[in-house]
């Protein structure tokens, strides 16, 4: 069973805008939303929501200076996703060894 974290995450990661941003954010060590809008090739409103979204699934956080914000990626975030994606390769595994030995078998 999925976390409430975990779901936050996949909602999150869902939107194409919002993956680019976060990727984004993670070749780089620190943005601000000025700089991740001139990226994002959309409005700065639309980037500060997609930012919003990100910061409620922890997947960034941020900081102010000033009169700027500055956004930096939490890749750590994405363990619950990685720990569920572990599951289900273990679970494929499993299936994949069982059909090699029914192969085996049947020769």
């Amino acid at each position: 069973m999925r976390s409430a974290s975990t779901d936050l995450v996949f909602r999150a990661l869902s939107d194409p805008t919002r993956r680019a941003i976060f990727e984004e954010l993670t070749r780089h060590d620190e943005q601000t939303v000025h700089a991740l809008t001139r990226f994002a090739g959309i409005s700065q409103p639309a980037v500060s929501k997609h930012l919003t979204v990100l910061k409620r699934a922890r997947l960034v956080r941020h900081r102010r200076d000033g009169r700027e914000n500055h956004y930096r990626a939490r890749p750590e975030a994405l363990a619950p996703v990685a720990d569920w994606l572990r599951m289900y390769s273990a679970f494929w595994q499993e299936r994949f060894e069982r059909l090699e030995a029914v192969l085996e078998r049947m020769k």
